[in-house]
C-alpha cells in the first residue's frame, strides 16, 4: 500500500515502520516549552493522503509520559482521509502535567493506519434478547 507523505521544509526525520512493530513512530517538528497545565498543538512536521477506505490512529507512545509528562488532550487523534490537503499537517495535542521541554526531533507519538468502519445501519428494538452481563468494573478487581 503506498501512501503519499509531504514533509515541512523544516522537518529533518522521516517516517520509517520497524519490523517488529505495527506503530509508525512520529516526531516534534518544534522545540516546545511547556509549563504544568499547559496546552499545546505540537507540530508534526507531515501530512498524508491516506488511501480511501482507511483512516490514521495517533496516540502517545508508551514512554511519552514519562519522559515528557504530557497526555493526549483528546485521548486518540484521528485523522481521516479528507484530511489530505497540502497543508493539512498533523499535530500533537499535547497537555503538560509538569513542567516539560520537548525538543525538536523527539518521538511523541506513534500512528497506525486502519480501515474504516463499514456502513452500518442501526435497528431499534425492544430487547436484545441476552442475559446482563453487569456494569462497569463489575467482574472484580482481580
Amino acid at each position: 500500500m503506498e501512501i503519499k507523505v509531504k514533509y515541512a521544509k523544516n522537518q529533518e526525520s522521516r517516517l520509517s515502520k520497524i519490523e517488529q512493530g505495527d506503530w509508525i513512530d512520529l516526531h516534534a517538528n518544534e522545540e516546545v516549552h511547556l509549563a504544568s497545565g499547559d496546552y499545546k498543538l505540537i507540530e508534526l512536521g507531515l501530512a498524508m493522503e491516506l488511501p480511501k477506505g482507511y483512516e490514521a490512529h495517533v496516540v502517545p507512545r508508551s514512554s511519552t509520559y514519562k519522559q515528557f509528562g504530557v497526555i493526549q488532550a483528546n485521548s486518540m487523534g484521528v485523522i481521516d482521509e479528507s484530511y489530505c490537503g497540502d497543508n493539512d499537517f498533523w499535530k500533537f495535542p499535547a497537555i503538560a502535567l509538569r513542567d516539560t521541554v520537548i525538543e525538536k526531533g523527539d518521538r511523541i507519538c506513534q500512528f497506525r493506519i486502519m480501515e474504516k468502519m463499514p456502513e452500518l445501519q442501526m435497528t431499534e428494538v425492544e430487547s436484545l434478547g441476552n442475559e446482563n452481563r453487569g456494569g462497569f468494573g463489575s467482574t472484580g478487581k482481580k
